[in-house]
C-alpha cells in the first residue's frame, strides 16, 4: 500500500470514528433531555401530594435541591463555577428571588387548575421573553416571531378551558360558572412564566456564568430567603409529606437539572427545542394517569396550537430562547 492510500485510508477511518461518537454523543444528549423531561413532568404529583403551603413547598425544594446540587458539585469538582463576582452575584442573587416567586406561584396554581393547564400555561414563558425583549432590550423580533406569539396566545386561551366551559365544570361541576379560584390559578401560573422570563432575560445577561451555578445560587437563595416560613406556616408533619418534599429537592432539582444539563450540552438548539415539550406532554399523561384528569379536544387543539407557536418561536436559525423548567 503507498503512503498516500494509507493516509487516506486512516482519514476516512478517523473520520467514521468521529462521526460515531458524535451521533453516540447525540443519542444519549436525547435520553438525558428525554429523561430530564419525563421527570419533571411529574412535578405535580409531588406537589399536590406533599399538601402544604406553597412557600413551604418552595422552601424545601430549594433546600433540600441545594443540598443535592452541592452535592454533585463537590463530587464532580466543580467548586470553581460557584465563585461569582460583581456583577454575576446579584444578577444570580435577583434570578434566585425571581424564581422563589414562580416556584410558589406555580405550585398554588396547581391545585387551584390541575397538573395538566398549570404546566402546559407555564410553558408560554418564551412569549414573555420575546415581548420583553422587545420593550425593554430594543431586541429584533421577525414577523414570524410575533406572528407565532399572536398564535401561542390564541393556544394559550383555548388550553385554559375559559371558552368551551371545561373550566367551569372541572372546579364546580356544573356548567353554570368558572371559580374564582379556578381564574386565580390561571393568572398566578402567567405570573409564575412572566417571572421566569425575568429569569432568563438577567441569565442571559451573565454569559460567563454557566447553567448549573446559576440554578445552585437560585437555590441557595431560596432558601435563605424563605428560612421564615416552615416557623410561621408551620413544619409538615412528619411521614409521607417529607418523602414528597425530599423528593422535589433531590429529584426534581438536584438529579433533574443535572441531567437535563448534561443532555443540552450534548445537542444543537433544534433537539432541544423539540425535546423540551417531553415535560409537558409528561405532565399531562401523569394528570391523566394519576387522578383521571383530562384535557378537552378544545383544550387539546390549545395545546398543539402553543407547541407549533413556539417550535416557530425555538427552531433553529431563530434567537434561542432558555427553556422553562418549573
Amino acid at each position: 500500500m503507498n503512503p498516500s492510500t494509507r493516509s487516506t485510508t486512516l482519514s476516512a477511518a478517523a473520520t467514521l470514528t468521529l462521526s460515531s461518537a458524535n451521533a453516540a454523543r447525540e443519542r444519549d444528549g436525547q435520553w438525558l433531555l428525554i429523561a430530564g423531561g419525563v421527570l419533571l413532568g411529574t412535578v405535580g404529583v409531588f406537589v399536590e401530594e406533599a399538601g402544604q403551603h406553597p412557600l413551604i413547598t418552595v422552601w424545601f425544594r430549594c433546600a433540600f435541591g441545594a443540598l443535592a446540587l452541592l452535592a454533585w458539585c463537590l463530587a464532580t469538582g466543580r467548586g470553581r463555577e460557584l465563585l461569582l463576582h460583581g456583577r454575576s452575584r446579584w444578577v444570580a442573587c435577583a434570578t434566585g428571588v425571581l424564581m422563589v416567586v414562580n416556584w410558589a406561584l406555580f405550585f398554588a396554581a396547581i391545585p387551584r387548575t390541575s397538573i395538566a393547564v398549570a404546566t402546559v400555561i407555564f410553558h408560554v414563558q418564551p412569549i414573555w421573553v420575546i415581548v420583553l425583549g422587545a420593550l425593554f432590550l430594543r431586541e429584533a423580533v421577525s414577523r414570524s416571531q410575533w406572528l407565532a406569539t399572536v398564535a401561542a396566545l390564541g393556544g394559550l386561551m383555548l388550553t385554559t378551558g375559559l371558552l368551551d366551559g371545561t373550566a367551569a365544570s372541572s372546579n364546580t361541576g356544573t356548567s353554570t360558572g368558572i371559580s374564582s379560584g379556578y381564574m386565580a390559578g390561571v393568572l398566578m401560573c402567567l405570573g409564575g412564566s412572566l417571572c421566569y422570563a425575568g429569569v432568563t432575560l438577567l441569565a442571559n445577561t451573565q454569559k460567563s456564568v454557566s447553567p448549573f451555578a446559576m440554578a445552585l445560587w437560585q437555590c441557595l437563595v431560596g432558601a435563605v430567603a424563605l428560612a421564615w416560613a416552615p416557623f410561621v406556616l408551620g413544619w409538615p408533619p412528619l411521614g409521607a409529606a417529607w418523602g414528597w418534599l425530599l423528593g422535589l429537592g433531590v429529584l426534581h432539582t438536584g438529579l433533574a437539572y443535572v441531567v437535563l444539563f448534561a443532555g443540552m450540552s450534548r445537542l444543537g438548539l433544534g433537539r432541544i427545542a423539540v425535546l423540551q415539550f417531553v415535560y409537558p406532554l409528561t405532565a399531562v399523561l401523569v394528570d391523566w394517569a394519576v387522578y383521571g384528569r383530562t384535557l378537552s379536544p378544545v383544550q387539546l387543539a390549545g395545546v398543539v396550537l402553543m407547541a407549533a407557536a413556539l417550535w416557530t418561536i425555538r427552531r433553529p436559525g431563530v434567537s434561542p430562547v432558555v427553556p422553562a423548567r418549573a
